[in-house]
This record gives C-alpha cells, structure tokens and sequence, in this order.
C-alpha cells in the first residue's frame, strides 16, 4: 500500500534514516514489526519557529517493495546527423546538446574560452594577482558562468519546461541524489566542474562536437538567413541553424548583432553590490540561536524590499561562501558570489540590487543599459585603484555616508579599499539600498530580533552588475526564432530569456525541441 504523507523532525538527529522511520511509524501508527520503505518528494527547512524543522513530502511502501527509479539519458549515435551549430557552452548550450543528441541531431558547439581544467589557472591568476584574460574567465569558458558561481540549481521558471529533466540530467552526470529533492538544490562550485567534464564527453562519444578557444567574431547574412559564421577572425562556417547560448556579459555579440542590422532592444536590469556577513551572524539572525544548532545547514535569507517605487532585492545568496571577481574586460570591476558544497567557509554573502529601466539611461539606443551598467563597472575599477581591487564600506557606514576608518576581513581575493559607494553607484541605487537597510532594520527591531542583519561586521563589495542582461534579442514565442533572421536562435541568459542554470538549460531544451520539429518538417 502507497501512503503519501508529510512529516516534521526537530533538527539535530544523528541519522536520517533513523528519525526519519520513527517518524512515520508514529504518523502512520505502524508498529515495530510492519515492514515498510520510502522515499523523499522534497525536504526543506522551516525555520519559523524558536526550534527549526527539517519538513519532508514523503511516499510510504507498506508490505510491498518501492518501483525502480533509475536516472537515464537516452544517447544515440549522431556522427552523421543533420548538424545544429551552438555558440556557448554554458548550461543552454550544454543542454541544448544533449537535448539535440536524443531528438537525432548532431551538436556542433564553438565556445570562446577554455575547458574548465585549463579555465582554473586563469581564475587564480585574477584572484591572487590581479591579472584577468578576457576570454577565460569566471565568465567565459566551459559551463558558463554557473560553473565557478555556486551551482545553484533552483528556479521558479517552472512553466518554461521540465526541471525534472534537468535535474535527473545533472544526477544522471554525477551530482547527488540529494538534488532530486530538496527544496533549493545546489551542486557547490567545487563538484560542478566534474559534472560539467562529464556531459562533454557524452556529447563527443555521441558524435558531437565541442570547440574551445573560437569566439565568434562575425556572422554573414543572406537572404534575411545566416548563412555563415567567422570565428576568431578567420575560419568561416557554414550554418543551417545557429543557437546564440552567450550568456549575459557577451557585449560583443550585441555590438555584433548591432552592426548587422540584427534587431536586439534594451531591456530592464538590476545593479547594486556583493553583501558580505559573518555566517554565524546569519546563521543565529535566521534561526533564532546564538549557534547554527546542529544538523543544520549554513542558513541562507532572501529579502525584498519596495523604495520609493523602487525594488530592492537579494540576489543569488551563498552562505558558507566567497565573493569572487567576475569581470570580462580590462578597467572594469564585478563581483559575483559562489559556495563550495559543504558551503563551510566563514562567510556569507549575497547580491543586494536595486531595479534599473529606461527612467534611468532614457535612450531609444538598444545599448544604452548595457552602456549604463559599463559605465558603473568603470568608474568602480577607477575608485577601487585597478588590479580589481574593489571598492568596500560597512553597512552601517554607508547607511551613515561614512567612509569606513577599518575594513573587516572580506572574502574577496584582489582585495578591498574602503570607499564612499555613494561616490560609485548612481544614486538611485545607493539611495534605494540605503532606504532598504533601513527598512529591514527597523522591521528586525519590531520583531525583538538580537541578532541584527544591520551591522557594521557586514561589508558592500561593489559592483553587483551582472544579475541579468541589459539587453534582450527578441524571439517569436512559438518557434523561438529571431523575429527576422528565420534560422537564428537566441537562447537564455544572454538573449534575455532566462536567469540561473536551471533556467538556461531548459530554454536550450526548447531550442532544440523547436529545431528539431522543423528538421523533421523539411
């Protein structure tokens, strides 16, 4: 008999599998010797009250043994298959392979920076010295920028295709079972390469093809179609499908696209900073304990807030984890966050951005965002005095528009210099946050909190730019084509469709869904 059922155990148990049995005994009321097994829909954490609650959706077997699960992928030969040509091998493009692969067409990938083995030496050549490679980077390479961001694998986009899909895939190439069904799922940026090597050479055993090191550089129309590509400069490539996969900080594609005539337009942004705190003040603000109690993972917070029409928001928090430099070009400054899978360093941080629109750059021009966020990451580069070292204020400090005598430590390799942020971000954006931290304090004080998220033991790490694109490569809704060039795909993150792995990954799915269904047409 299949019993679905919810049940609630106090954190600190020694064994899952042990509270976990006693637990449903007791709610089903079975006694010692009715034998049963279960498995886990989702667990999560309610942290509400004064003891925090680990809260599982289980299904019960009782007397009878559970149906084999097991997490395929459904590979074939696509040596000689109709090819499909990807620019990006970040999760769309990754995906979009794969999806390819099972629908019968062959992959050809071409992507900009290294492999994720040679990617390293150039992410500790930035973190330690300073010194970046602008096609190698936390943001160009093999798996994208999620690849050294984190690993985060939660989305809300659940009408823009199967997640369940993506994340029997990435179970499938090497993560844990754990991903299947925990309420936000993370891989850590430590186990995401592996992951990431894993579906490369599936997709070569299948017949695909990835090729590191070419960056497009031009695209030829004929026809109202592309009818070739230039990558670095020189080798020219026929295509019959093309798939942008660039992800959100490819400004050169959208100067491309630009040049050509290939419609793009400006759309709306967030901007603002990397927020770093102690993770015991975060774990004892959240769950209300002087210490994580045990059993319990490093906490983690989302805030929202509304300042003077304004939204202000956190933005892919990592606890337990380290603020990194993500810029691509030389003179400008960025900063991400990502978290190991233990997620057990000392720190936690988080993007706090405010919203940015056409109010802001108030041009018709479809770059002027993307010019507005550049303009930001330089004069950030400037105050923080290069070799990326970033501009840095306490929290309270810069609620007070006090520069900070001291720093606290900071996770953050190239170094901080303490700085007016004022002086750095618009000042709708350092006004909007400011209101926020506020706000928030003000909301902490009524509810007896003694554990404060405003503190001056935090410190603002500018600048947080790259929350999505500020710029959008219009698509038809049903076919996913460009809206006039027929055989372009713009895909994901970096034409404005989507925002996080999973996200990215199943609008690569669709992509090659939607390909696949005119192949087989024509």
């Amino acid at each position: 008999m299949l019993q679905a059922i919810q049940v609630e155990i106090a954190a600190g148990f020694a064994h899952e599998d042990d509270a976990l049995r006693l637990a449903i005994r007791k709610h089903l009321k079975l006694n010692s010797s009715t034998n049963f097994a279960y498995r886990i829909n989702k667990k999560s954490i309610d942290a509400r009250k004064r003891i925090p609650l680990f809260v599982y959706q289980l299904r019960v077997y009782i007397r009878e043994t559970p149906p084999v699960q097991s997490v395929t992928y459904a590979a074939q030969n696509v040596h000689d298959a109709p090819e499909i040509h990807i620019i990006g091998a970040g999760p769309a493009g990754l995906f979009c392979a794969l999806e390819a692969i099972t629908l019968g067409l062959k992959p050809v990938l071409f992507e900009r920076g290294k492999n994720v083995r040679d990617r390293r030496r150039d992410l500790a050549a930035l973190n330690k010295h300073g010194l970046l490679n602008e096609e190698s980077n936390y943001c160009y390479g093999e798996g994208g920028a999620g690849t050294y961001s984190d690993g985060k694998l939660y989305t809300r986009s659940t009408k823009r295709g199967d997640v369940q899909q993506v994340l029997n895939w990435f179970h499938y190439f090497g993560a844990s079972e754990t991903i299947l069904y925990e309420a936000h799922p993370h891989i850590g940026t430590n186990k995401l390469p592996h992951i990431i090597e894993a579906i490369r050479e599936q997709i070569i055993a299948c017949g695909g093809e990835i090729h590191f090191e070419h960056k497009l550089t031009d695209i030829h129309l004929s026809f109202q179609r592309i009818s070739e590509i230039t990558l670095n400069g020189q080798l020219r490539v026929p295509v019959k499908q093309l798939i942008l996969a660039t992800g959100h900080s490819a400004r050169d594609i959208y100067e491309l696209l630009h040049l050509k005539g290939i419609a793009i337009e400006s759309k709306p942004f967030a901007l603002g900073v990397r927020i770093e705190h102690p993770q015991a003040l975060i774990d004892s603000w959240q769950y209300h304990a002087a210490c994580r109690p045990d059993g319990l993972p490093p906490a983690s917070y989302s805030l929202v807030e509304q300042v003077a029409e304004r939204g202000v928001f956190s933005f892919c928090m990592c606890p337990g984890g380290i603020i990194a430099p993500a810029a691509t070009q030389q003179g400008q400054l960025v900063v991400n966050g990502w978290s190991p899978s233990k997620r057990n360093n000392p720190y936690a941080n988080s993007g706090m951005v405010v919203s940015i629109d056409h109010r802001d750059y108030k041009s018709e021009d479809p770059l002027s965002g993307l010019r507005y966020q550049q303009a930001v990451e330089e004069k950030a580069f400037l105050v923080g005095g290069g070799q990326f070292v970033a501009p840095a204020q306490r929290m309270v400090d810069f609620v007070q528009k006090k520069v900070s005598s001291t720093l606290p430590s900071c996770s953050y390799g190239p170094g901080v210099s303490s700085s007016n942020l004022h002086d750095v971000l618009p000042s709708v954006v350092s006004r909007s946050l400011a209101g926020a931290f506020a706000a928030w304090q003000l909301k902490q004080q009524r509810l007896g909190r003694t554990a404060s998220y405003y503190t001056n033991e935090a410190i603002l790490v500018a600048t947080e730019s790259r929350t999505s694109s500020p710029v959008r490569i219009p698509r038809n809704k049903e076919n996913l084509q460009h809206i006039s060039v027929a055989n372009l795909y713009p895909c994901a993150e970096g034409a404005g469709y989507a925002g996080g792995i999973v996200s990215a990954a199943m609008d690569g799915m669709r992509v090659a869904q939607q390909i696949a269904t005119l192949v087989k047409t024509i």
